[in-house]
């Protein structure tokens, strides 16, 4: 039976032949921390960044979507990469490997209705 963690990994393959540039991106940006002097940064600050660069570029209508449950992926490969910058990123245990593969699709906007908070 297929795990959480393979399910996650191949969604995230895909993305990334997908959207290549991401990658790019997250390399120039945490080679540009690094050279800022900074021993450990966030994945999640990375890509929240390439949020930010991509919508820049933007039409304002379209928005770029980038799944969260990439980021330990990249940061792993990243470090795959480039071993010198071992523990770069810091990681914890990915309990995905644990669980069973939910077997969904992944979520888009559409999902989700729009909440008025007053």
């Amino acid at each position: 039976m297929k795990t959480r963690h393979e399910e996650m990994r191949e969604s995230c393959k895909i993305f990334h032949k997908e959207n290549s540039e991401v990658w790019d991106l997250f390399c120039k940006f945490t080679f540009e921390m690094k050279d800022k002097g900074f021993n450990n940064y966030s994945s999640n600050a990375i890509f929240e960044r390439i949020r930010w660069e991509k919508d820049m570029g933007g039409d304002g209508v379209t928005q770029f979507k980038l799944n969260n449950n990439y980021r330990a992926f990249y940061a792993r490969a990243f470090m795959k990469k480039y071993p010198e910058y071992a523990g770069f990123f810091r990681l914890r245990e990915q309990t995905s490997e644990k669980e069973n593969a939910s077997l969904l699709p992944e979520l888009t906007p559409d999902d989700y209705r729009e909440v008025s908070l007053l």
